[in-house]
């Protein structure tokens, strides 16, 4: 048995070919480029055959008879048995005159030369596609009742059908295949593509939220998703059956799945949260499609629209599929695959075999350049509070990763060790004494660093004091609000004020603040601090909106309790979990590195959620904690007094890692 495939290196093709090739002295003549012609010897090792069984030949899919040699022709004429037709654009995303191109051009010249040759049969692979957004169960012996046809993708991939049902000289037979993913066996992919799109969506939930946490999903319409080995092996069987042509098979999953079935079934196979709720998006049709176009044609929205797409890496035209319309009768493919052990399997079964190799092998992540080095090598780097803590930790981070790393605080002599201890280690820090709390020290210093490093392309607001202390011991200590404030918002705002006319200049800068978990928990003991790290919060907030179109971007770090000399005054800390610095720096180089607007744990996302949806039961669950912890010797002024915590507090402690109490 002799074939003819075009389309043999692509995803569905390649495999094809190697099952066809798995036949008794089976030929398998395929179409490829001249200029691929060193891709032929790497084909024939992956379908496991020599010179003579696997034959290219040489063309181009948008030239007459596929650009086939005179004297290809001649030596193919009366060889071929099956002429199957695979190349395509499968590419939503792809332009419409790159999809005319190939997909209706393309198809035209292959049946010139599938008549050409006299080969026996003419398989061509279609699409469901073809059918359009038809609304209701669209039949294998339908084809012109076909509706919404209006995008490229869909438009050629009937057109082209239709020029195999109209100008075929040849026996032929239709394919239609589902949305095809990955092998169900070992779930190779080649590309992202349809559910594939949404894996960054449901990853980032699994990172953000634990996996017991319900969310919201969309219910949508019924799309139909088929494995690549299954479509092979039905493809290989249905075309060696009795076949009268004029026929066409739908290529589809039986059961089918609503969107959110589908988007629940891929987070289950990502241990992500459940979607236990489901909107229906048919909801959104209700707004006419006038208003729909008054609003893209809106520069802000537009924007808003492409920023949310670009971040969960979907393509423009993603949302308009949402709602699928269209269901796929498969009665004729049923039958034809009847007692031959082909079947499609069910998604549920071989959901977690697409998961695992997307996020091992195409997760768009994994092709960046996620190191420190890359992002901030040549770089300034300026930490504020960077003689000693977090923010010691964080300069060692840069200054490894090839920064020119800058650091200020108030105390010299700590600054010179800290500087001794980079020398150290092979490397070094550029130290300015600073007093950020002091607005006129703010103004000399951000001029310092302009004069001498031309500003600053990454800042780190690290420098802050924290106070723990009820406010009932407060009412005559009003300075303490007053001096957190000077520092932590003021101070910080001061600097930040001072670089950004230059990363504005030279439209790009990123802002790291050093935030707090207790301004998501509204942790007590704290309100002098979380307050000023709130309003900090809130600034950023406004800021990144107004430098979002000049390349600045901000990112808040809710950071869990670190252990460092600042909360070395309270003793109950000493056996209470918390992060090292190393940890927390961590945390700080990721900031630069993705740029994220927020990072926080999940205890201080949780925390946030509990004081948005229960507010009453969050003051309950921190007004408990407040009395089960006391204020600390030092906060009430008593010194060698120890503090001693109840069994219950000590229990509380080890759940509540890295929480402000």
């Amino acid at each position: 048995m002799q074939y003819f495939v075009t389309g043999a290196t692509g995803f569905i093709g390649k495999r094809l070919v190697r099952k066809l090739l798995q036949r008794k002295g089976a030929v398998v003549h395929f179409l490829i480029r001249r200029e691929s012609e060193a891709k032929v010897a790497g084909l024939r090792e992956y379908w496991g055959v020599g010179p003579t069984r696997a034959v290219p030949v040489f063309g181009d899919l948008t030239e007459k008879k596929l650009g086939v040699s005179a004297d290809d022709i001649k030596a193919l004429k009366g060889q071929v048995d099956h002429f199957f037709h695979l190349a395509a654009v499968y590419d939503l995303g792809a332009d419409e005159e790159s999809q005319v191109a190939v997909n209706i051009d393309g198809t035209r010249h292959t049946l010139e030369l599938a008549k050409a040759i006299g080969a026996g049969h003419f398989h061509h692979v279609s699409s469901i596609a073809a059918a359009g957004l038809y609304e209701g169960v669209f039949r294998e012996d339908m084809f012109e009742e076909a509706e919404n046809i209006d995008h490229p993708y869909f438009m050629t991939k009937h057109e082209s059908e239709k020029l195999v049902r109209a100008e075929s000289k040849l026996p032929w037979t239709v394919y239609r295949p589902a949305m095809v993913v990955g092998d169900s066996q070992s779930g190779e992919m080649d590309k992202i593509d349809g559910p594939y799109y949404f894996f960054k969506l449901i990853q980032r939930m699994r990172q953000i939220l634990p996996p017991w946490m319900p969310s919201i999903g969309l219910e949508g319409g019924r799309i139909n998703i088929v494995p690549v080995d299954f479509v092979v092996s039905a493809l290989d069987h249905i075309a060696h059956g009795e076949r009268k042509g004029g026929e066409c098979f739908h290529l589809v999953d039986p059961v089918g799945y609503r969107v959110g079935d589908v988007l629940d079934i891929f987070s289950k196979a990502a241990h992500a949260p459940k979607m236990n709720l489901f909107v229906n998006a048919a909801l959104l049709g209700f707004i006419p499609k006038s208003v729909k176009k008054g609003l893209m044609a809106l520069a802000p929205v537009r924007r808003v629209r492409d920023a949310v797409m670009k971040d969960l890496g979907l393509p423009e035209d993603m949302l308009t599929f949402v709602n699928y319309p269209t269901r796929f009768d498969c009665r004729a493919t049923l039958a034809a695959l009847k007692g031959s052990g082909v079947e499609c399997p069910n998604l549920k079964d071989y959901a977690w075999r697409l998961w695992d190799y997307w996020e091992r092998h195409l997760d768009p992540d994994l092709h960046r350049d996620r190191s420190l080095r890359g992002t901030v090598a040549g770089k300034v780097v300026l930490v504020t509070g960077g003689s000693s803590g977090i923010g010691l930790a964080a300069a060692h981070t840069f200054a490894e990763a090839g920064a020119t790393t800058i650091i200020c605080g108030r105390d010299q002599d700590k600054l010179d060790e800290a500087c001794k201890e980079a020398k150290a280690k092979g490397y070094e820090f550029i130290a300015y004494p600073a007093d950020i709390a002091d607005m006129a020290d703010c103004d000399r210093f951000t001029q310092l660093l302009v004069r001498n490093h031309g500003g600053v392309d990454f800042l780190i607001n690290n420098a802050g004091r924290s106070i723990r202390r009820a406010i009932e011991g407060s009412y005559d200590r009003f300075h303490d609000f007053e001096r957190t404030m000077q520092l932590n918002y003021f101070g910080c705002l001061r600097v930040t004020m001072g670089l950004l006319p230059g990363m504005v200049q030279r439209r790009r800068g990123h802002v790291v603040n050093i935030s707090s978990i207790g301004v998501l928990t509204n942790a007590p003991r704290f309100s002098a601090y979380v307050a000023s790290k709130a309003a900090l919060d809130a600034w950023t907030r406004c800021a990144s909106s107004e430098f979002a179109d000049q390349g600045i971007t901000f990112t808040t770090i809710n950071m869990p309790l670190v252990r460092t000399p600042m909360i070395a005054p309270t003793k109950i800390y000493n056996n209470v979990p918390t992060l090292a610095p190393e940890e927390a720096a961590d945390m700080i180089a990721q900031a630069c590195i993705d740029k994220p607007v927020r990072i926080a744990t999940r205890l201080g996302l949780t925390g946030q959620v509990m004081h948005a949806l229960a507010p009453r039961i969050a003051q309950i669950v921190m007004n408990t904690s407040f009395r089960m912890f006391p204020d600390s010797a030092a906060a009430k002024g008593e010194k060698g007094a120890k503090s001693q915590l109840s069994p219950e507090a000590i229990a509380m402690q080890q759940m509540m890692r890295g929480i402000h109490f």
